[in-house]
């Protein structure tokens, strides 16, 4: 599992959006690997140390060429 640093201004859903492309089902994720991020409140403290759930990470989109 990945840790990362969070920033100023963070909240629980804005990191897994930032990092894992998606909230749905990775909030939940987040807050039982990091049991008491809860007790911060909805913004969190820079600086603060908490590990990341493992998901697959953001799909890259693919262009097609409709001119082919």
């Amino acid at each position: 599992m990945r840790q990362i640093r969070t920033l100023q201004g963070d909240t629980a859903d804005l990191i897994c959006y930032r990092e894992l492309g998606r909230t749905a089902g990775v909030t939940e994720q987040l807050y039982e690997l990091n049991p008491r991020l809860a007790d911060y409140g909805p913004i969190l403290p820079s600086g603060l140390l908490i590990t990341l759930p493992d998901t697959p990470q953001r799909a890259q989109a693919q262009g097609i060429n409709v001119w082919d």
